[in-house]
């Protein structure tokens, strides 16, 4: 193989993304949670993403 980075379908291999993840800056996880439903934990999430769009962050946003 002539790239040790890289699997045999063109991908790259786990240790290089390990390798890749620990180079990478810092991220945050911010959780919303609320004790009953209705009490606006979606409408802050989407509000606190737009803003950090606004600012040029990449957002990223999950529901579970």
């Amino acid at each position: 193989m002539s790239d040790d980075n890289r699997t045999s379908d063109h991908r790259p291999s786990p240790d290089a993304l390990v390798e890749a993840a620990g180079r990478d800056l810092r991220r945050r996880l911010k959780i919303f949670l609320g004790a009953a439903p209705g009490v606006g934990k979606t409408f802050e999430m989407l509000e606190s993403g737009r803003a950090k769009k606004a600012e040029g962050v990449d957002v990223v946003i999950g529901v579970v």
